[in-house]
């Protein structure tokens, strides 16, 4: 099976790569006269990220009912923001170029983790459907701005399919990993296969145990990020072993959370770049194990936005655009 991502997409061909120049934007340096690279395409967990759509904080995150929402607090609107904006200054540092979300969401306390309403292949964005059914309605919402943004709709899903970015792993660039468990259901395993027909991505479902219960948040990738095209992070006591044993076989080597770091997200980590990370403030081990493998980390204060209401570094970034 082939991992490795194509090139990035240019119309009109040009014959050398756009590179991204100090203080340039990478969707600038995507345009020279009428040739335009494609400013879209993430089938890829880990090479380097260009660009990437993140939501603010606003006052439908701060809910007054954050127990229907599965907080455990109601965020601090004020620190959250700071803690929010800190975050986006650490995509900048590492040249991500950053677009924001800034459709209305009323009501929508979930609409800051834009990590799950969409994906983005190398053909443009699939519009998911929620298993959370309270966040159902950002997907359009979040597809909208991605209209803005000249990124186009490849498919959807409809009822009764059901699927959330949290569940979807792109283990290889013709090679995504689809959680089955409370989020994502076997008709929106179905329907991503239909839209994927013909680029060649083989999709693997990998069954999700209950944990807590349908009420709780459990994707796949509160298990499991990758790190590198051969190294990922994971909770071994609850990641699935036929899953693991796949990865085993295709040269994956493993850091593993222990038990003290599962609740605080540890193995919810994102890779700007190869071996380049950025995860929630403090998972002390888990840092020192990736440190230990070569990977560079940084950590985010989110004791607002990550850790009242079950979302890390992943959750709160939709990838657009990953290319060497």
């Amino acid at each position: 099976m082939n991992l490795d991502r194509g090139p990035l997409q240019i119309f009109d061909a040009i014959s050398e790569p756009i590179l991204h120049g100090k203080g340039e934007e990478w969707s600038d340096l995507c345009r020279v006269g009428n040739l335009v690279a494609a400013m879209f395409g993430c089938q890829s967990m880990v090479e380097p990220l260009r660009i990437v759509l993140v939501r603010k904080p606003d006052a439908s995150f701060a809910t007054s009912e954050p127990k229907v929402w599965g907080y455990t607090a109601r965020p601090n609107l004020q620190a959250a923001g700071e803690e929010h904006d800190a975050f986006v200054a650490l995509l900048r540092a590492s040249g991500v170029e950053v677009w924001y979300h800034d459709e209305p969401q009323k009501g929508k306390a979930d609409a800051i983790f834009v990590h799950d309403p969409v994906i983005v292949t190398d053909r443009g964005a699939i519009v998911l459907r929620m298993g959370k059914e309270l966040r159902r309605g950002e997907e359009a919402s979040i597809a909208k701005t991605l209209d803005k943004h000249g990124v186009p709709v490849l498919g959807s899903l409809r009822s009764p399919a059901t699927a959330e970015g949290g569940d979807l792993l792109w283990v290889g660039h013709d090679f995504l990993a689809v959680g089955q468990g409370f989020r994502t259901n076997a008709k929106g395993l179905l329907r991503l296969r239909e839209l994927l027909v013909g680029s060649g991505v083989h999709v693997e479902p990998v069954p999700l145990p209950d944990y807590k219960g349908p009420e709780a948040c459990l994707h796949l990738m509160s298990l499991i990020s990758l790190v590198d095209e051969d190294l990922a992070v994971i909770y071994p006591r609850l990641l699935p072993a036929p899953f693991h044993v796949t990865l085993k076989k295709l040269g994956f080597d493993f850091i593993e959370v222990p038990d003290g770091e599962f609740d605080t997200m540890a193995p919810n980590v994102l890779a700007v770049g190869p071996r380049d990370c950025i995860m929630l403030e403090g998972n002390p081990i888990t840092k020192e194990r990736l440190e230990d493998a070569g990977c560079r980390v940084r950590t985010y204060r989110g004791d607002e936005i990550s850790m009242k209401a079950e979302g890390g570094a992943t959750c709160l970034t939709r990838p657009i655009l990953r290319a060497r």
